[in-house]
């Protein structure tokens, strides 16, 4: 394995740095205006893909910076994985492994990953191998059981009229594939908008989680997905996501920039905050612009991390989000980027525990940095250049 991982890899190349043309402020559309509701959702038969085939044969000397790493502190949310992935046949063997090693050491879990595993470099659809690698966190936020002047910003439960159809059950090929909506009739139409659900009275009032104090921290800890609520007592709550309204998620820090109202410098979550204070009467609309919205649950007590979309707790700076039309839910990757905001190589072992509504395309991947605010400034500011080798069991089939 040692001398296998002593070739030299291409360095990523780094993201440019031209700034978009700043345009004029676009006019905001009424937000009480609703969509149509007249034509049901249609599922048009897709075009069969197999999945997987963006990713091709690769060699373990491609992964320059490997043995560099402490893969020791990636084993035990390898081992997380594979509470999940045993019961697939194509990992058994690897995981039934893993688990026989007892606090094995670095050289054990190099001799390991390359024993039962090959390597795979991730491309993108076009052929090119290198993407964007961005980052995210778990915030804290301040909230009550109860509505009050000092918690006046709902964190909505799922909602019982919410349909989800898991499109896989009516196309295989079409797996991690869904929509969503409501019934008018014997219709299936679009659920409610963000513009919709915050309206004023909420159509969900009553279904509410928790009261928050902050607007902007509910809308960022939708786009995280999972956060720790502090409540009046001093308990700390997880919640950890539920389900999503149907509608794809837009960036309110480029519309910013295309507005005029950030450059692109400043567009970070931090950015984006401080003009949220400096703007309050603005916030609603520009809140409103992003159709998604997210829904949370309570999380048991005592877990170690957020549940990913895997169901096992990710762990920070060893869990990635991925698109899992791409790459395997649950696989170990090799990451290779650099720190936020910087050209310092960072170059890693991680564990594709998580997705998210964002993260699209082979070569795409979320850093999860942890939780609070030191996390979140990294998260935040994290847009890297980066590439993905990924680890399949020997003998697995892609494109199965």
């Amino acid at each position: 394995m040692t001398a296998a991982c002593s070739k030299q890899a291409v360095k990523p190349t780094p993201l440019p740095t031209d700034k978009p043309p700043v345009e004029k402020p676009v006019t905001e559309k009424p937000t009480t205006e609703k969509p149509s509701t007249d034509k049901p959702i249609t599922i048009t038969p897709p075009t069969e893909t197999q999945p997987y085939t963006t990713l091709k044969p690769a060699n373990w000397q491609d992964l320059d910076g490997l043995l560099q790493d402490d893969v020791v502190a990636a084993w035990p949310t390898w081992l997380q994985s594979c509470t999940r992935l045993v019961k697939k046949a194509q990992w058994k063997t690897a995981c039934d492994a893993a688990q026989t090693m007892k606090q094995p050491n670095n050289v054990a879990i190099l001799d390991y990953l390359s024993n039962y595993f090959d390597v795979y470099r991730a491309h993108n659809e076009d052929g090119t191998t290198s993407g964007t690698i961005t980052g995210y966190y778990q915030p804290l936020l301040n909230g009550s059981k109860t509505q009050s002047k000092q918690y006046p910003y709902p964190l909505y439960k799922e909602p019982k009229d919410l349909i989800t159809v898991e499109l896989a059950d009516l196309y295989p090929e079409l797996k991690y594939k869904r929509i969503r909506g409501k019934l008018e009739g014997k219709k299936l139409v679009p659920y409610r908008t963000r513009a919709e659900i915050d309206a004023n009275p909420s159509p969900l009032a009553g279904n509410e989680l928790f009261w928050i104090d902050d607007m902007i921290d509910v809308f960022f800890l939708q786009i995280q997905g999972s956060g720790v609520v502090q409540l009046e007592n001093g308990e700390q709550v997880q919640v950890g996501y539920a389900n999503q309204n149907g509608y794809p998620y837009k960036s309110i820090g480029k519309l910013l920039v295309e507005q005029g109202e950030l450059t692109l410098d400043k567009a970070s979550m931090q950015g984006i905050k401080n003009w949220a204070t400096n703007n309050p009467d603005k916030l609603p609309a520009l809140l409103n612009s992003n159709p998604s919205y997210v829904f949370f649950r309570e999380l048991p007590a005592g877990l170690p991390g957020p549940l990913g979309a895997l169901s096992v707790p990710i762990t920070a700076e060893r869990s990635v989000a991925i698109d899992p039309k791409f790459i395997p839910l649950g696989t170990p990757i090799f990451l290779s980027t650099t720190e936020p905001n910087s050209s310092k190589p960072l170059k890693r072992l991680m564990l594709a525990q998580d997705t998210g509504g964002a993260i699209r395309g082979g070569v795409r991947a979320d850093f999860f940095w942890g939780a609070g605010d030191a996390a979140g400034a990294r998260a935040g500011s994290m847009k890297q250049d980066g590439e993905i080798w990924v680890l399949l069991p020997k003998g697995f089939v892609v494109g199965e």
